[in-house]
């Protein structure tokens, strides 16, 4: 659990990062309907959670800076018995006081007047660039007058890009979760079942453990479907002698996982699966032991493209030159998809890869990224061997980059044949 103190570092920080004379202002999500009047489960804005760790809707914050001094104000929802009947207990302004270290907290019905109040002298006005129409055009209304406008978004997830030691305990724990739905989905007896069975045996597991949500929709892929990089529809028949690519992973108190296994059908790789599979897991390997504070990721993806090309080549997937196949982008047939993403609140971290200029953002302690190469061989490709068609592998793991070099974060959830087929 993430303590208030901490959330009040990250709002003197963005506050910090303001121009003088400024007002920022950081809204919750708002609920997205489903259907007619039915709506999804709600889950709140990560950059407003980021900030304040208030899981409400209809809930803003509002930092005010002048030349020297900041103040911040939390609007929430007011206390109303008939809607809470209905949808819920709310906080309400006095106990959000109690709970948030903030200067001032207000019911949301006057975020207007207050607004009103602390735009006087003020030039520049933060907002997130994304805020959807409605809010935007309220605030275009009530923000005459201020003519400078900055994206609070790009300040707010510089920040998300290194984690604290709070953070790294919560993905940490999401990732103790997701171990066991995937080493349930080793240990299970496959043939004949759905995919959706396995993906229900999976996210149960998620919520028997705390892990409410999953972090994005399941993959659960057999056979030629894991060629398919997003498929989602797990609605087909495990079929014998297939593989299985499971890219499932849970959050935990809004913190992401993202794990991808490759598992056969029915608990054996064929000899052709396993080439595929250690030819991939090689360079995985290889990868994640790369990884050290002022590497590029550019130069990680660079390095899985080689090895993976030069791997296909020895399989007889690609013929020719490393270096002329590199060139002419052979290899993207079969790797179409960068070596990994930032992860965090959101399973593919809403934070910069370049800086301001333009340049890559070189790895930092603290920073947590995903690793995971992948080969992707279509049942109807005929330039290929006969006996890798159909198959698709992809390996994932998330690393956290420290000081001395890297720590595997899912280093226990198992991905070497042996460990799979005897789990």
């Amino acid at each position: 659990m993430i303590q208030e103190t901490e959330y009040e570092k990250r709002r003197t920080l963005v506050a910090n990062s303001m121009k003088k004379h400024s007002v920022a202002i950081v809204h919750s999500a708002t609920h997205k309907t489903r259907s007619n009047d039915t709506e999804y489960p709600f889950r709140q804005d990560s950059n407003f959670y980021y900030l304040t760790g208030f899981k409400e809707d209809n809930a803003c914050l509002m930092i005010v800076k002048n030349k020297k001094m900041f103040k911040t104000i939390l609007f929430v929802e007011k206390k109303d018995a008939i809607k809470e009947l209905w949808t819920g207990k709310r906080l309400g302004r006095v106990d959000a006081k109690q709970v948030f270290n903030v200067d001032k907290v207000y019911e949301i019905d006057l975020f207007e007047d207050i607004f009103a109040k602390n735009k006087e002298l003020k030039q520049h006005l933060y907002f997130d660039f994304k805020l959807n129409y409605l809010r935007f055009k309220a605030l275009k209304r009530i923000s005459k007058g201020i003519s400078t406008h900055i994206n609070i978004a790009k300040n707010i997830e510089k920040m998300r890009l290194i984690k604290s030691d709070a953070e790294v305990k919560l993905i940490k724990k999401a990732l103790l979760i997701t171990k066991k739905a995937h080493h349930k989905a080793m240990r299970l007896e496959k043939l004949g079942k759905n995919e959706y069975e396995l993906q229900a045996s999976i996210e149960n597991i998620f919520k028997k453990n705390g892990a409410y949500s999953d972090a994005y929709t399941s993959i659960v892929a057999g056979g030629n479907s894991a060629n398919t990089l997003h498929y989602i529809s797990n609605d087909k028949t495990l079929v014998d002698g297939d593989l299985i690519l499971i890219d499932a992973g849970c959050e935990y108190d809004y913190y992401a996982s993202d794990i991808t296994r490759t598992i056969p059908v029915s608990g054996k790789f064929s000899k052709a699966q396993k080439e595929l599979y250690e030819m991939v897991l090689d360079v995985q390997v290889k990868i994640i032991k790369m990884i050290k504070q002022g590497v590029m990721r550019t130069d990680l993806h660079k390095k899985s493209e080689e090895l993976l090309c030069k791997g296909m080549i020895e399989l007889g997937i690609l013929k020719g030159n490393v270096k002329k196949l590199l060139k002419k982008k052979a290899h993207k047939k079969y790797y179409p998809h960068g070596i990994g993403h930032w992860m965090g609140l959101d399973v593919h971290d809403e934070a910069p890869y370049l800086n301001k200029k333009g340049n890559e953002i070189p790895l930092e302690e603290g920073m947590v990224l995903t690793i995971e190469p992948g080969i992707y061989c279509d049942e109807n490709d005929k330039d290929i061997p006969k006996k890798y068609r159909g198959i698709g592998i992809r390996i994932e793991d998330d690393i956290l980059v420290t000081k001395g070099g890297y720590e595997n974060l899912s280093i226990d959830i198992v991905k070497e044949i042996a460990d799979i087929e005897n789990t």
